[in-house]
């Protein structure tokens, strides 16, 4: 039996993702097409499917059963696709883990989600060595990529001896098929719980019908794919549609993604502000580095200030194409479209999702009004994982809280004004952070910004700055009141940050995300 959820994408009730995303491609004639770019090798479909039955029958022989977890703590590379697919085709869950956390965090992480068994490169062995064996309840079998020592398990030798042919354990469309861990800036991460049907609708509904991927494309996705983000960039949506993907594991670097570019020629580049921020600081990049391959630029992970957008095309001559999602609806579902960019903004509806804005009593509010974004889509997650309170406050009936503060304009276009808990209240009025930082990147000194919330000496909340000023600039009393003043005189004069920090760099996620929470401080008075 097929269900018909939308137009135009089918899912049959037994349905396997890791089978839509490798196996098709080879019944389909694509086994000689180059899917993978890695390093200095060219690996065809036919390649990662042979490795990725390979990888399953492995962690399968370790007696690892069905819907029992497998972590992943993997740079980007062939073996994290075939890890993950192939626990996924014998019926297991793959977790992907980022690989910048502590031995603490992946103490947690493993207890978590019971993972049975971990896949690991070489390079982060040691950070699972640090844990006490006794710590970790469930973990039975460690899998090392690369250069393997005693007590652990080589993936090379797994490999070696297993088959490459693997049937596809018979799962429906409506089982669990992987988690991914939401950054958990509010308290512990949480286990972001996604179904087997969840990946076919991103990739049909955002990369097939927004960003026109098709079989021709060659992504290179900045954001690594063990987020949500890079997941889908740089495999899940080529693999969905038959496209290439670079796999990069060394951290990206501004340089090293203009020599990406340069040697593989992508087609699409997927960034965040940040790296976008970065090249752009390069000089003479548009001189030394061809850019000619690339066709569509996006951006996601928070919003693209529009002096970025600006200058990314007055020097590269390509628009960016900014867009909001989230690791709960597993990507894109609001996004500007070619042609049809409205710089600052995050676009409009990607087909097959309903956005709302509700007021903090879950009323939808007036055109213009800023409120909580509500966001309804065939890829929204089940569920968190032992969360149960927190997914009750997340999923509201067919609808899921993003958490983040929006307003809609009167040609439909959304526009992020903070997060709900960054939003700050200055005088009885709301204040977004984010209109401050896009404000303050319109100065001339300012190459980075990020504005918290600070108490007074009245325990009054007015917006305190943190600024990375460009290299031709010093820190100083005079600059900080020049910035105040540029503030007051571009938007309305309460908003502007009472007190400026010049600091050497911003606290940020692994995925270039700036963290305000590592910025607030608890402060009784401030003069």
């Amino acid at each position: 039996m097929t269900e018909k959820l939308l137009p135009g994408i089918d899912i049959p009730e037994e349905f396997n993702i890791a089978s839509h995303l490798i196996d098709r491609h080879i019944k389909e004639g694509r086994g000689k097409k180059i899917a993978v770019y890695f390093e200095d090798r060219a690996m065809t479909y036919q390649d990662i499917y042979e490795l990725t039955n390979k990888t399953g029958n492995a962690i399968k022989s370790l007696g690892v059963r069905r819907e029992e977890r497998v972590m992943l703590l993997l740079p980007d590379c062939p073996e994290f696709i075939a890890s993950f697919l192939g626990a996924i085709k014998i019926g297991a869950i793959p977790v992907p883990i980022n690989t910048v956390m502590t031995p603490k965090d992946y103490e947690y992480y493993l207890n978590d989600s019971r993972a049975q068994a971990i896949v690991v490169s070489d390079d982060l062995l040691p950070k699972i060595e640090e844990i006490q064996k006794k710590n970790l309840k469930y973990l039975k079998h460690v899998i090392v990529v690369g250069k393997s020592s005693g007590g652990v398990l080589s993936y090379q030798d797994l490999i070696e001896s297993a088959s490459s042919k693997l049937k596809a354990e018979e799962t429906n469309k409506d089982d669990a098929a992987f988690w991914l861990y939401s950054s958990g800036t509010t308290g512990k991460p949480k286990g972001v719980v996604h179904l087997q049907h969840d990946v076919v609708y991103c990739a049909e509904l955002y990369a097939r019908q927004v960003i026109e991927m098709s079989e021709d494309d060659r992504v290179f996705s900045v954001s690594r794919l063990f987020f949500a983000a890079g997941l889908g960039a740089a495999f899940t949506f080529p693999f969905c549609i038959g496209a290439s993907t670079i796999l990069y594991p060394q951290r990206p670097l501004p340089e090293n993604v203009f020599e990406i570019i340069h040697k593989y020629k992508p087609s699409i580049l997927f960034g965040v502000p940040t790296s976008y921020n970065a090249m752009l600081q390069i000089e003479g990049a548009e001189k030394k580095y061809n850019l000619d391959s690339l066709r569509t630029c996006l951006s996601a992970g928070e919003a693209l200030p529009n002096t970025i957008f600006m200058l990314w095309k007055k020097k590269f001559g390509i628009e960016i194409l900014d867009g909001i999602g989230s690791t709960e609806v597993l990507h894109i579902f609001c996004s500007n479209r070619s042609g049809q960019v409205q710089p600052g903004s995050s676009g409009k509806p990607v087909p097959g999702y309903e956005l709302k804005i509700v007021d903090d009593e879950g009323r939808e509010v007036s055109q213009g009004e800023i409120g909580l974004l509500m966001v309804k889509g065939e890829s929204s997650f089940a569920y968190y994982w032992n969360k149960h309170q927190k997914t009750k406050e997340t999923i509201i009936g067919e609808w899921v809280n993003t958490g983040d503060r929006y307003y809609q304009d009167s040609e439909g276009y959304y526009w992020y004004m903070g997060r709900g808990d960054d939003m700050l209240k200055v005088g009885g009025i709301w204040v977004s952070p984010t209109e401050i930082e896009n404000t303050m990147y319109e100065h001339p000194a300012v190459l980075e910004a990020a504005v918290v919330g600070t108490e007074d000496r009245d325990h009054l909340v007015k917006p305190e700055a943190f600024i990375v000023l460009r290299s031709e600039y010093s820190a100083s009393n005079e600059l900080a009141t020049e910035i105040q003043n540029f503030v007051k005189s571009e938007i309305a004069p309460y908003k502007y940050p009472r007190w400026i920090r010049f600091v050497p760099e911003l606290p940020k996620t692994a995925t270039g995300k700036i963290q305000r929470f590592k910025l607030r401080r608890d402060m009784s008075s401030k003069t």
